[in-house]
């Protein structure tokens, strides 16, 4: 058998691609490489008068200022989806995933293995599935963080995000009611069956009731600018790529209101039970609070959103604190440990999806007796679509 040469199986990401574009994209690169070093260097040489200021303002702390808490168990939630757009129909599916963190020696395991909620349906070609389905992700991913044991649950997202998708999904699943009627979308149904459900969960999630739990936010990116703001940076300077320079190991920033916190619920269709759930999650959003946490040299400044009963209290703060530094362990890995593995199990969805509707060919091939050519024309996949 000939044996292929060297680096035959290593990925080629020019192949399908004329050279002229190529050698155009590639001047663009260096471009924009020229461009980001000289930003680079614009903040090495205002590194130290920037911390300074943040001094000045008092928004720079050590977690051992904080009280010293038993290490929390910890588990993390993720969720993605994904829709095959074949000739006869859509092919969707949704999952959430929760995976269980680092455990000391001394500690029991909670769960043996990770936990997970999945929806495989074939649906009806419509523009606004991925909408719904997506919610109904988000949804099921909410409702593991809230069954989860552990004393410190984080999520892969912004604590924000779930407003602004529930509120379009119930927009949409709205719309698509009154023009196809209740039962013509599988994931229009389930939303609309369990929307009451997701609603409490989000809620008791912002709330944070429990003094011996907390939820928290980790957005690997967000636009909003609380420590930019209050220290007078120029609106270019990033929070967390400007204070992964700026923070030393340990070193955390004071909790800060949540900026840009005016958001709305609408909820077309519901009843007056869901509408008012709704009612407090707008009203427990402008709540949360913002720190931004260095756990150790090799990870950037962690984005942290969680909700002022668990932010405002010392010793509440210093759990999430310790469980996060507790999950850091790994250098290659640029965010906890539970966090990471729960993104990669979610975002292996997508890549599945060819599997599932090979499944599906094979069991109308097994059975149906008309012309399997039908069968694999209407079977054939055109696009796909995906998310978290």
């Amino acid at each position: 058998m000939a044996v292929p040469p060297a680096g035959a199986n290593a990925p080629r990401p020019f192949a399908d691609l004329p050279a002229g574009l190529v050698e155009e994209v590639l001047a663009g690169a260096t471009e924009v490489g020229a461009h980001l070093l000289d930003d680079f260097t614009r903040m090495k040489q205002d590194k130290t008068k920037l911390r300074e200021k943040l001094q000045e303002e008092k928004l720079i702390s050590h977690d051992s200022d904080l009280p010293s808490p038993n290490i929390p168990t910890t588990c993390a939630t993720d969720g993605s989806y994904a829709i095959e757009r074949l000739l006869a129909a859509d092919l969707v599916a949704a999952a959430a995933v929760a995976i269980e963190g680092l455990t000391p020696p001394s500690e029991t395991r909670y769960w043996e293995s990770p936990h997970h909620r999945t929806y495989v349906r074939a649906e009806v070609h419509h523009e606004h599935t991925p909408t719904v389905l997506r919610a109904v992700m988000l949804g099921r991913e909410l409702e593991l963080a809230v069954s989860a044991p552990h004393a410190l649950v984080l999520l892969d997202m912004t604590v924000a995000l779930p407003v602004i998708y529930f509120k379009q999904a119930f927009s949409r699943a709205y719309e698509i009611t009154k023009e196809l009627g209740k039962d013509s979308i599988d994931c229009v149904r389930e939303f609309r069956e369990n929307g009451l459900e997701f609603l409490k969960h989000y809620r008791d999630i912002l709330q944070c009731s429990r003094s011996d739990k907390a939820y928290v936010g980790l957005p690997k990116y967000a636009t909003r600018r609380e420590i930019g703001e209050k220290a007078g940076w120029p609106s270019f300077h990033d929070d967390r790529a400007l204070l992964t320079m700026l923070l030393r190991p340990g070193e955390f920033t004071p909790p800060e209101a949540m900026l840009d916190s005016d958001f709305h619920l609408h909820t077309p269709g519901a009843d007056n039970t869901t509408a008012s759930i709704a009612g407090e999650i707008v009203n427990s959003l402008k709540n949360i609070k913002v720190v931004y946490y260095r756990p150790h040299g090799f990870l950037p400044a962690l984005r942290v959103e969680m909700a002022s009963a668990a932010a405002d209290n010392p010793h509440r703060l210093a759990m999430v604190l310790r469980g996060l530094k507790e999950q850091s362990v790994v250098a290659s890995m640029l965010e906890p440990y539970p966090l990471y593995m729960a993104d990669r199990m979610a975002k292996s969805l997508a890549r599945a999806i060819p599997a599932f509707r090979q499944v599906a060919t094979q069991r109308i091939s097994a059975e149906y007796d008309g012309d399997i050519g039908e069968v694999f024309f209407a079977m054939h996949g055109y696009r796909s679509e995906g998310g978290r």
